[in-house]
């Protein structure tokens, strides 16, 4: 059975960057689920289709190749716009759930993060971490993110961008961010992502040792 490291959040909390340490570090699969809205998003741009159609986006979202998703072209904004359309039918989260499952399975570990891995696609993950910051922080860092890659945006656009987007991720009725009851917090608003790494790494060593 693979061992599996859950991780939930808010945007810009770190839980990408940390995942992906965790999951160098153990030699364990990474997947960011938000980049398979994302790429949903995307197919359906690329094909002309329309984003508020949930049949025509099931269908797009059984056929994604969670092996081939390229995370720089899949972070452009307008696909984040757009993949937040299609994130919240439920038809296309059955699909994409299903895919994230499939994936967890893979030997001889895995790490998922994003919105409701620990609470609805993997909720018997042997570790779970429910990873936030203050909003006015993440939105400081998603900023700093946008101008290295040499975008331009003000701050108060993305504060704004952080909060709603935490509104519907908190608020929609299907699978919504929240911590699952036995996940361990890890507030990174005033931790460098190398102490988050130190305490996850402890939580899990400890969990992989029982």
């Amino acid at each position: 059975m693979a061992f599996v490291v859950a991780l939930d959040g808010p945007a810009a909390a770190g839980k990408g960057t940390l995942a992906r340490l965790i999951a160098q570090h153990y030699g364990f699969h990474h997947l960011d689920t938000g980049l398979t809205y994302r790429a949903t998003a995307k197919a359906l741009m690329d094909a002309g289709l329309p984003l508020d159609d949930e049949a025509v986006a099931e269908r797009v979202a059984l056929t994604l190749d969670l092996a081939g998703l390229d995370r720089a072209e899949l972070s452009r904004h307008d696909i984040g716009e757009a993949a937040s359309r299609v994130a919240v039918m439920p038809a296309v989260r059955r699909a994409l759930v299903e895919a994230q499952r499939a994936f967890s399975a893979m030997e001889p570990g895995t790490v998922l993060d994003g919105r409701d891995i620990g609470t609805v696609v993997c909720p018997q993950a042997q570790v779970k971490f429910y990873v936030t910051a203050d909003p006015e922080i993440r939105a400081q860092r998603r900023l700093d993110e946008i101008v290295e890659r040499g975008g331009a945006q003000d701050f108060q656009s993305v504060l704004s961008d952080i909060i709603q987007r935490d509104e519907r991720d908190m608020g929609r009725a299907d699978s919504p961010l929240r911590p699952a009851r036995d996940a361990h917090l890890l507030d990174t608003s005033k931790m460098r992502i190398e102490a988050a790494f130190s305490a996850a790494k402890t939580v899990i060593d400890s969990a992989l040792r029982t």
